[in-house]
């Protein structure tokens, strides 16, 4: 059956996005190296999308700025979580609490980047790109990540994110993550009729850069989701996920990390934390499923005797502004909160100070550390990487891994 070349251009877009195969998976099929191998370590980020407020989700309990500032919004210390005598947590976040009491949650806070923007998407960029904010890229830290460490493929690493879409923070300049929301429904789809028509109408046609390019990417897409659909089969966990969005996702991770999948990087996104009205009633739904769903994975890892390598991080593009407005919320602000849980902590508990509240700028929090900081430890300390290549000059790093 010959189809037209207009027709399988159309048809390309089934090659990117979600199915888009990096070239280092196609090398792991080849070689049959499908395992990372034994302390390797694995990153899971989870991106709190929107906007998360940090000084509702590590609350300064003594300090009287905050509460002359937020009024209604104010968590009174009795109903938070007790950290220490300065600082409570948000009182859904019951399991964050027992890690910390456990000593496998760190807490970095004032963390941001100099001149910092408002916008979520232009800031969201500016994080998953890891620009300074008067720079614009088009490669993520993670995707340039995935660049430098598959030259030569001989020791293939790979990114997932669990969505429809791939953020920019996995793109690479010659590497790509694949992102999907279930390796049963990836499988499926690369199953479909038309894509093994596709592929097998391709030796009947004239061949074309393009359309071999595309030709290439689906061939490898079919090859992957049957990795990634076997690996995600091969020894499925017995935990009880709870059935959200962000339940289903970890669930999906945890399943890949106990076959061994040769994955080094996951990411995965909830929100929207953008709480410009009624913040109270949603942070805390939200909150409520991120505890949740992280207390199963945390679980899952330990009964499996994966937390030691594993680290899971969360950030937001920005933080929220001290004073709350005229709707019970509070508006777009500038620095915020990090979280890190694992097994492999060197550092744990409040890793700086809480932020100063009288020392503001323009009603928002100041920076104290940059966020890039951050990437250069998690990059060098966790994934052996070369941090100053990746992200184009040499951070400072942190001492919490």
């Amino acid at each position: 059956m010959l189809i037209q070349r207009r027709t399988f251009l159309k048809m390309g877009s089934l090659a990117t996005a979600s199915m888009l195969v990096p070239k280092m998976l196609q090398a792991i099929i080849r070689n049959g190296a499908e395992t990372v191998p034994a302390g390797n370590k694995v990153l899971v980020i989870l991106q709190l999308s929107g906007g998360n407020d940090g000084l509702n989700t590590v609350v300064p309990v003594r300090n009287d700025i905050y509460y002359r500032s937020r009024p209604v919004l104010g968590l009174q210390r009795e109903k938070t979580l007790a950290l220490t005598d300065e600082a409570g947590l948000h009182p859904e976040l019951s399991f964050f609490k027992s890690l910390y009491d456990e000593g496998q949650l760190g807490i970095l806070n004032s963390v941001g980047y100099p001149a910092p923007d408002r916008s979520h998407f232009r800031s969201m960029d500016i994080w998953q790109s890891a620009s300074d904010s008067s720079e614009v890229w088009q490669t993520g830290w993670l995707g340039r990540y995935l660049d430098e460490q598959c030259k030569a493929c001989n020791l293939p690493v790979q990114a997932l994110e669990i969505d429809d879409t791939l953020s920019l923070a996995l793109k690479g300049g010659l590497q790509k993550a694949i992102a999907l929301k279930d390796p049963r429904q990836l499988y499926n789809n690369s199953h479909r009729d038309y894509l093994k028509r596709l592929s097998q109408a391709h030796h009947q046609q004239e061949h074309e850069q393009p359309v071999d390019y595309l030709y290439q990417t689906m061939a490898g897409t079919l090859s992957s989701a049957d990795y990634i659909f076997e690996k995600s089969k091969a020894k499925a966990t017995t935990t009880l996920y709870p059935k959200t969005e962000l339940g289903k996702s970890l669930k999906t991770i945890a399943s890949l990390i106990l076959a061994d999948s040769n994955t080094r990087v996951y990411y995965v996104s909830i929100g929207s934390f953008d709480t410009h009205v009624g913040q109270e009633g949603q942070q805390a739904r939200l909150f409520r499923q991120i505890n949740e769903a992280v207390s199963a994975f945390t679980q899952d890892m330990k009964d499996n005797h994966r937390f030691e390598d594993v680290l899971l991080l969360t950030f937001s593009e920005f933080g929220r502004r001290v004073a709350q407005n005229a709707s019970n919320g509070t508006d777009h602000g500038t620095a915020n909160n990090m979280f890190f849980i694992g097994g492999g902590l060197k550092q744990q508990g409040l890793l700086n100070a809480l932020p100063d509240l009288q020392l503001l700028q323009d009603g928002d929090l100041r920076y104290e550390v940059d966020f890039k900081s951050v990437y250069a430890t998690v990059l060098n300390q966790w994934l052996g990487a070369d941090d100053e290549k990746i992200l184009g000059r040499k951070m400072s790093r942190l001492s919490f891994i």
